[in-house]
Parts: C-alpha cells; sequence; structure tokens
C-alpha cells in the first residue's frame, strides 16, 4: 500500500435524457475500471452529478463531496473525461484546480491530455476551460433561441395555476376553479378590496395571491412570457423581466375565464388604485433614452417632477434628457388609451410607452411656457409591435 496513489473519478453529464444517462454510465465504469487495474492506484470511489449544468457549483453535490473528502485528505489524484466535464466556468477550473494542487492533490482531464501536476498544465487549462465556457455560452444562446422559437408558437412554459392546468406546453380550464377566479375578477370589479376578497373565499388564497390573479393575462385568454429570463449562462440567476428583453406575447391564445370587458375594468382600477395609494407608482418604470439612467422622482413648489438620476445629480452637464411633471407623464400614458402600462422610455420630444400586451405607443409632445404657465401638448401617437 506505501506510495500507491489515493485515486477516485469524477463524471457530470448536464441533463437526464437516456443517451446522457447512458454517458455516465459508462463513464463510471470506465474509471472505477481503469483505477482498479492501474498499478500504484488505490480505488477511492467515483464522484458524479447527473443533470446539473457545469457553469456553477451550485447543486452540484456529487463535486461539493469531492472536495469535501480532497480537504480531509482522503485523495491523492482525482481523474476526470475532459475539462468541460469539471467545470464550463474557467474562473471555477482554475479556482479548484489550484486549491486541490495547494493540498498536493492532483487533475488528470484524460481527453484534453492535461495533468495538473504537470509544470505547462496551468496554460493549457486555461485555453481548454475558456474553449469549453464558450461552447457553454453558444449551447445556452442556442437553448434560449429554440425557446423562443416555441414560444412564439404558443407552447406554453410554466406551471398550472388557478383555474388552469398546463401539461405538455397546452393550457386548459381547471372546471373545478372556475368560479373561484370569476369571483375574484367580479368581487374587485364590484369595488371590493382585495382584503374583503380574501375573506369572501374563505382564505383559501393569500392576499398578494389575489393581487397576482388580477394582474394575469391568462385568464383572460391571452399569453405572456419571458416574464423572467436568466441574467447570465454562469450563475443561471432569474431576474424579473422589467424590459430588459422582449417579452413574447399572444392575444386570444387560449380559453380566457373572464371576458375582455371585465379584463380591461379590473386593470384600470388597479393603475387607479396604484397612482393614488402613494406606493410612486412608476418607480423602477421610466427610463431615460440618452443616458439609459433610471427616472427619479423630484417635488418642487408642491409640484411632482420625474427625470434621469444623472441630470438629478449633475443637472445638464449630467444628461440632457428631458424633465417632466408626473402629470405630464399620466398624460402621455392616458392618451394611448390603453391599460396594462409596463415600463417607458424617455427621449428628447417623444416617449416610448411600453404595454403588457407587447405594444409600444410612441407618443410626441411639445412643451411650452414656464413656472405656473408651462404646459405640454401632445402632437402625435403612433402604435406599432413592441421589440423591447
Amino acid at each position: 500500500m506505501e506510495g500507491k496513489l489515493r485515486v477516485c473519478g469524477y463524471c457530470r453529464v448536464s441533463t437526464e435524457k437516456d443517451d446522457q444517462r447512458n454517458s455516465l454510465e459508462n463513464q463510471r465504469e470506465y474509471f472505477e475500471r481503469y483505477i482498479r487495474e492501474k498499478d500504484g492506484y488505490i480505488f477511492k470511489g467515483i464522484f458524479y452529478d447527473e443533470g446539473i449544468s457545469g457553469t456553477s457549483l451550485k447543486n452540484r453535490n456529487g463535486f461539493k463531496k469531492m472536495l469535501e473528502c480532497a480537504k480531509n485528505g482522503e485523495l491523492d489524484l482525482i481523474l476526470t473525461k475532459e475539462v468541460s466535464r469539471f467545470a464550463r466556468n474557467t474562473k471555477d477550473t482554475l479556482e479548484y484546480t489550484r486549491m486541490l494542487s495547494s493540498m498536493g492533490i492532483g487533475v488528470i482531464f484524460i481527453s484534453d491530455n492535461i495533468d495538473t501536476r504537470c509544470a505547462d498544465s496551468e496554460f493549457r487549462l486555461t485555453i481548454m476551460a475558456g474553449i469549453a465556457q464558450e461552447e457553454s455560452r453558444k449551447i445556452s444562446e442556442r437553448v434560449k433561441w429554440g425557446q423562443e422559437r416555441q414560444m412564439e408558437k404558443g407552447i406554453v412554459f410554466g406551471k398550472s395555476l388557478l383555474g388552469y392546468i398546463v401539461k405538455d406546453g397546452k393550457i386548459e380550464v381547471n372546471e373545478n376553479e372556475r368560479k373561484t377566479v370569476c369571483d375574484i375578477f367580479e368581487k374587485f370589479d364590484e369595488g371590493k378590496s382585495v382584503k374583503q376578497i380574501y375573506e369572501d373565499i374563505g382564505g383559501i388564497i393569500s392576499q398578494g395571491g389575489i393581487r397576482k390573479i388580477l394582474r394575469n393575462e391568462k385568464y383572460v385568454g391571452d399569453l405572456c412570457q419571458k416574464k423572467s429570463y436568466t441574467q447570465d449562462y454562469l450563475s443561471h440567476k432569474k431576474k424579473y423581466n422589467n424590459g430588459e428583453e422582449r417579452f413574447i406575447y399572444i392575444k386570444d391564445h387560449h380559453e380566457g375565464i373572464i371576458d375582455r370587458k371585465l379584463w380591461e375594468r379590473v386593470q384600470k382600477r388597479l393603475e387607479e388604485k396604484a397612482r393614488n395609494s402613494g406606493k410612486y407608482f412608476y418607480s423602477g418604470k421610466i427610463y431615460c433614452g440618452i443616458c439609459k439612467k433610471q427616472y427619479v422622482m423630484k417635488k418642487k413648489n408642491g409640484i411632482e417632477y420625474r427625470r434621469c438620476s444623472l441630470n438629478a445629480e449633475y443637472g445638464r452637464k449630467g444628461c440632457t434628457g428631458e424633465i417632466l411633471r408626473e402629470s405630464y407623464i399620466d398624460e402621455i400614458i392616458n392618451a394611448t388609451g390603453r391599460s396594462g402600462f409596463r415600463k417607458m422610455v424617455i427621449y428628447s420630444g417623444y416617449a416610448k410607452v411600453f404595454f403588457e400586451d407587447d405594444i409600444c405607443a410612441e407618443v410626441f409632445f411639445e412643451k411650452s411656457g414656464r413656472g405656473k404657465n408651462h404646459k405640454m401638448k401632445i402632437i402625435k401617437i403612433k402604435m406599432e409591435k413592441s421589440d423591447g
């Protein structure tokens, strides 16, 4: 036993499909046989992760367990098929191989012919890890592109919700829950508060859940997808879509539970309540078309204004973007005659107003006068399909 190396294998596949499962089994069998038959090696097990991406350590329990064994002094050498199986993130690949090297543990990437115990290994590893990371980025882009094309065809991503069953990319009404949904919309339309509706339906849905239902376009038969998106392919973190990416909106996609007139009345009341609640309805929804910064609210002589954060901090030296009264922003949105406001981007002399049904209104305006005599006039409105 003396002088022999304690060796383990590490395997990973990124999906749970049958061909990938077979690949994982083949990898595990290969490494166990190879280590057991190799003179000078002591078999210390096979660590593996199935159906897990290699761009992040998160959820890679097999990898984490292997690192624990390494830290506990139980390993001398790790064998893995190739750099992309170890990690698709250059930073992680170098970080973990360096950490293992500092503990006297080598890693051999068999297909790439890299042994971290060799002097030139890090240079070659950096190149191969960069290639693996770029491949991961391309795969992520291909998956994203494919999902968007499916969404455009009306295939539903997501899970079932009150009133609907989502299965195999299709959405169908759940008749057992139809009445509850109708009651929520009708009671709100009658003037009841969310709290009163919560009490009327016996508290079976939280007040926050009721608010989400009232704003969910699926109940009128429309489908809006990409409400959240993956910020980057390395972290896989989801972010709420505030207009950074294009929404995919299909009107009359499936059977609605409520009619469109009721839906529009409810959306109008929700917006009115938000504006009157003192909770800054426009916060995080208005951007400058020049510097791309968010608009912030300022108050002067009892009048509420909005301007971009650069202009607010540095004046016109920071940004020459428009300064608009809060009431003018109301006017711009109301002039479109639409509900479901999502965001606004303000340019010099006009604003692009984006709505939840994937429509963008370009509203052109001109301002005149000063102080109390200051006015804004809407000149022209153009409606078009949104591309963002």
